[in-house]
């Protein structure tokens, strides 16, 4: 008698259960002579060694299918349980370069939608840092919070830690209500939102409790070594030269760090300089640190928000062909 349990969470648990279990009956009727138990996103087989390790190899293609293409008929499910080998698939298993990254709840599915974010994935899958700089709606936040979570997923960190810098865009933290976490909560919230979209709730409840996802200002992070971490700064465009150098020498043994900024968004005072056009530039030509610029191709928000970019760039260049006191009594108002 042999034992075996296989991990389904890189997939939708509907997608390889089926409604109402449909496809679960199907595996039960292939293979009679198992004891077949589904838990949550988890599969336990029982029997025979030779008929464990045969189910075991078709339910991994079903996983590797399902993982490329999020859905899989019943026919598919029944005819891959039905081959001899792996190659009874192959012609299933398609080489989709827009391959889903997570499940998250209610079935939904998160997967890099343009060229660029596809090339977030390829560059972090083969450097251990990547500087992705792109104007709003571009999805550089999502996708990154979709890497941390698969690693997290996939067992190749242990904990995900997400950052921003906790400074004010024209406002004040000290207006705000409540204490100091709550003051600092609304500027992580992008970070919950995508986390939101990604984990079921309880599951979510469950890794912030346990500090196995952590979200926590910057500042938090002095004095820290982040080992076998998938680590995410946001915004970093308002982190000083300083903070960004403390930030980056935090990254420890088997860690991974996505740094994601809009250069045309600083919130810092004018007297500082933002962190971030520094490090992308000094930290070029580095073997293991990789750089990609996201632009208005990118944007997966409304139609209008490529529009409003285009508006404001230009409103940029123009600005920045003017003569300084030109800029200046423009500031100012007066003509």
């Amino acid at each position: 008698m042999t034992e075996t349990t296989i991990n389904l969470e890189t997939v939708n648990p509907i997608e390889f259960f089926g409604v109402n279990n449909g496809k679960l009956d199907i595996l039960k009727k292939k293979f009679p002579l198992l004891k077949i138990l589904s838990r949550g996103t988890q599969l336990k087989l029982s029997g025979s060694p030779e008929q464990v390790d045969n189910a075991k190899e078709k339910i991994v293609l079903i996983v590797q299918y399902l993982e490329r293409n999020g859905h899989m008929s019943e026919n598919y499910f029944e005819q891959i349980l039905g081959g001899d080998d792996a190659e009874t698939v192959d012609h299933f298993i398609e080489k989709n370069p827009n391959e889903i990254l997570v499940f998250g709840p209610n079935g939904k599915t998160v997967r890099a939608r343009t060229a660029n974010q596809k090339r977030m994935v390829q560059m972090t899958d083969r450097n251990d840092i990547l500087f992705a700089i792109g104007p709003a709606g571009t999805g550089k936040t999502y996708t990154a919070v979709a890497l941390a979570v698969r690693a997290l997923k996939n067992k190749h960190v242990k904990k995900i830690i997400l950052t921003r810098p906790a400074v004010e865009a024209g406002e004040s933290l000290g207006f705000l209500p409540g204490d100091l976490k709550e003051k600092i909560d609304p500027y992580l919230r992008p970070l919950y939102d995508a986390l939101d979209d990604m984990i079921p709730a309880d599951k979510l409840g469950y890794y912030m409790s346990t500090r196995t996802i952590e979200i926590a200002p910057l500042a938090y992070m002095r004095g820290r070594t982040l080992d076998n971490a998938f680590i995410i700064l946001d915004e970093a465009q308002n982190a000083t030269n300083l903070q960004l150098k403390m930030f980056l020498t935090r990254i420890g043994a088997n860690a991974k760090a996505i740094i994601t900024g809009d250069v045309t968004q600083v919130d810092l005072p004018r007297n500082q300089k933002s962190g971030l056009e520094t490090a992308s530039r000094i930290l070029q030509n580095i073997d293991g640190i990789a750089h990609i610029e996201l632009d208005e191709d990118d944007v997966v928000r409304h139609r209008l928000v490529k529009a409003i970019l285009r508006a404001y760039d230009k409103e940029r260049k123009e600005d920045d062909q003017q003569p300084r006191d030109q800029k200046f009594y423009r500031e100012k108002g007066q003509p």
